[in-house]
C-alpha cells in the first residue's frame, strides 16, 4: 500500500517528501483555504515540484463541459497532476471524456460499491472512497474499501483504491488488511504512524547503556 499526503500545506510535504514514503498528494479547496492563500495554481505547482508522483487537484464545476475544460487547464499546471470528479452524472460523463484525453482522474467523494464500479467503467484512474465521512454518519467506512478492492480484482480493473477521509493509524492499518492500494492521509497520521512507545523506550534504553559504558573506558 502506497501512502499519499492529503495536505496542501508546503512544509508539511517537504518533510513528508525527505522521509521518502510519500508518493503521492492528494489536495482539494478546503485544504489550500487553510493556508491562507487563494492561488490554487501556484499552490499546486511548488507541490509537483516537491513530489515527482500523483497530486490530485479538484475542480469546482458542475457541469460536464465546464468540468472537462477546467480540467484541462488543471492538468496544464504540471505532468503529475491528477484531476478530482464526483461520480455525479455530470462527473461521469466528464470522466469519460477525460479518459479519452489521457488525463487521469481521481473519482473523489465515493460512498458505494456501485460508484465506484460506474467510476472504473468510465475510465477513473483512482476511485477516493471516504471513510471517515461514512464511520461519522454510522456505517463502515473501511468495509466499503475492501468490498470495492475484492470487485474490481474479480473484474479485473486497473483502477486503483485510494482510502480516503483517514482520521487515525489504525484506519491505515485496516486500509492495507482491506487491500487499499492508497491511504491518503493527513500529515499529523502519518507522524503518529511512525511513533510507538516501546520504540521510544528502546532507543532511550540503549542510549543509557552506550553512555554507561563509554563512561566506564
Amino acid at each position: 500500500m502506497r501512502i499519499f499526503l492529503d495536505t496542501a500545506n508546503i512544509d508539511q510535504i517537504r518533510q513528508g517528501a525527505k522521509l521518502g514514503i510519500v508518493s503521492g498528494v492528494t489536495t482539494n479547496p478546503t485544504l489550500v483555504s487553510k493556508e491562507k492563500t487563494a492561488d490554487y495554481e501556484a499552490v499546486v505547482k511548488e507541490i509537483c515540484s516537491i513530489i515527482p508522483g500523483p497530486v490530485s487537484v479538484e475542480v469546482l464545476a458542475e457541469n460536464a463541459e465546464s468540468m472537462i475544460k477546467e480540467a484541462h487547464l488543471k492538468a496544464s499546471w504540471a505532468p503529475n497532476v491528477n484531476i478530482k470528479i464526483p461520480p455525479t452524472a455530470e462527473g461521469l460523463q466528464a470522466i469519460t471524456a477525460l479518459h479519452q484525453d489521457k488525463i487521469k482522474v481521481n473519482m473523489t467523494l465515493c460512498f458505494s460499491v456501485n460508484q465506484a464500479i460506474l467510476g472504473a467503467l468510465a475510465g477513473a484512474s483512482y476511485v477516493s472512497p471516504f471513510v471517515g465521512r461514512l464511520d461519522d454518519a454510522g456505517h463502515n467506512g473501511m468495509e466499503l474499501v475492501k468490498d470495492i478492492v475484492d470487485v474490481f480484482a474479480h473484474y479485473k480493473f486497473s483502477t486503483e483504491v485510494i482510502a480516503a477521509s483517514i482520521r487515525h493509524p489504525e484506519h491505515c492499518v485496516a486500509a492495507a488488511k482491506a487491500g487499499a492500494h492508497i491511504a491518503t492521509v493527513p500529515y499529523s497520521v502519518l507522524m503518529k504512524m511512525i511513533q510507538h512507545p516501546l520504540t521510544d523506550v528502546g532507543v532511550a534504553r540503549f542510549l543509557s547503556d552506550w553512555q554507561s559504558v563509554s563512561k566506564g573506558k
